[in-house]
């Protein structure tokens, strides 16, 4: 009777007892720690991974095709391409052409947003796995992420050069329009309206039914040459002055170097005196001996590409830069106003510079790729576009 007593009081076996509960609370806090830890990798791995789809996207929008949206447009494999090149914990993502959505831009009424879904799931067959928490029956679980890119219109670049030509407009008195021969012409010699049967027309990028340069000039042959006079000629350039810099080897120099004042939309531009025609013809030949194996694949992409001398795609060189257009409109009526120095940034085209041709530049419109920021609205037929995320 007394055995059975000091048993029922005996408490030497409520540590066990404590013990463990304390592992189970260890092993769950372990589950919570290394399982939660490792899921929120996995989610900023999946995430990268539709950041880099997304991205993918929207640059091969500007400049593989603008137009291509198709399942196995440039857009789409890319995007794909690029998310599966990003792994989550070692394992690839699942990116289908239905996980790439174009959608519109909120302001621009354009479809120059692309959409990623990325993901490992077990509907997809690639589920993530845990590590401890499958021994509490759950074995996996489902990992996914999404991001949204925009190739939308820009509103400001840097690196352009120091001289300018003409926004295209609608030739109406000696159609067609011609990079060569063409002039702008809405008035008479007497500073009168021409009839609008004769009158040539200007639209702004920043107006419904744009006349001017938009990607679906990419491709196009363009010879530049130095400006006589007051003549607006879509090949004839004027010579800028930029920032505070002046004189001829300013001039080269902003031609030869990056200048990386950001310039703006409808900012007005300030013409360089003198005749800068040797300056320019040097400063772009030595841009060509910056990168002499680049060279220009009429056969390549939808409109031709720009090439490396092993045949790669390039985007970036020496050679190509951005060109600021000026509104030949606003041009035209500070000549008959007495104004002619008056030039006011109408949009931009980007131009591989191929060749020098006695002073002539010769080379070929490319896509352009910008810059946006709070200093002015954007015009929505912007040329340059600015690739970004938004979401």
């Amino acid at each position: 009777m007394n055995r059975i007593q000091r048993l029922r009081r005996d408490q030497s076996g409520m540590s066990l007892i404590f013990i463990g509960l304390g592992m189970m609370a260890f092993v769950a806090a372990s589950m919570l720690a290394i399982d939660v830890g490792m899921l929120m990798t996995a989610r900023s791995q999946a995430q990268n991974s539709a950041d880099s789809g997304a991205l993918a996207g929207a640059t091969a929008l500007l400049y593989d095709s603008y137009t291509d949206r198709s399942a196995s447009g440039p857009a789409v494999t890319s995007a794909i391409r690029a998310s599966q090149t990003n792994n989550v914990m070692s394992g690839q993502v699942s990116v289908t052409p239905a996980d790439v959505q174009f959608l519109m831009g909120p302001t621009t009424g354009q479809m120059d947003r692309v959409k990623v879904s990325v993901r490992r799931t077990a509907s997809r067959g690639n589920p993530v796995a845990t590590m401890i928490a499958r021994y509490f029956g759950m074995a996996n679980t489902d990992i996914g992420a999404t991001a949204t890119a925009e190739a939308a219109p820009a509103n400001a670049m840097s690196c352009v050069k120091p001289f300018t030509i003409p926004d295209k407009w609608r030739e109406v008195g000696n159609p067609p329009w011609n990079s060569m021969s063409s002039t702008y012409d809405a008035y008479d010699n007497k500073g009168q309206p021409l009839p609008a049967s004769k009158a040539d027309v200007y639209v702004p990028a920043n107006q419904t039914g744009y006349t001017g340069y938009t990607l679906n000039d990419v491709g196009t042959p363009l010879t530049i040459r130095a400006g006589t006079g007051n003549q607006i000629n879509p090949s004839m350039y004027f010579s800028l002055a930029m920032t505070n810099d002046t004189g001829g080897s300013d001039y080269r120099n902003n031609i030869m170097q990056c200048n990386k004042t950001h310039y703006h939309w409808g900012e007005t531009e300030v013409l360089e005196p003198g005749n800068m025609m040797g300056p320019t013809v040097q400063g772009i030949t030595d841009l060509i001996a910056q990168d002499p194996g680049a060279h220009w694949v009429q056969s390549a992409g939808p409109k031709g590409q720009v090439q490396n001398s092993q045949g790669q795609m390039i985007t970036t060189s020496p050679r190509i830069f951005p060109i600021p257009l000026y509104d030949p409109a606003y041009y035209d009526a500070g000549k008959r106003n007495g104004r002619t120095a008056d030039l006011k940034t109408a949009n931009w085209i980007c131009f591989f510079a191929d060749h020098v041709s006695s002073n002539d530049i010769v080379g070929i419109i490319v896509p352009c790729r910008g810059e946006y920021d709070k200093n002015g609205p954007a015009p929505n037929n912007a040329s340059p576009r600015a690739i970004r995320l938004v979401q």
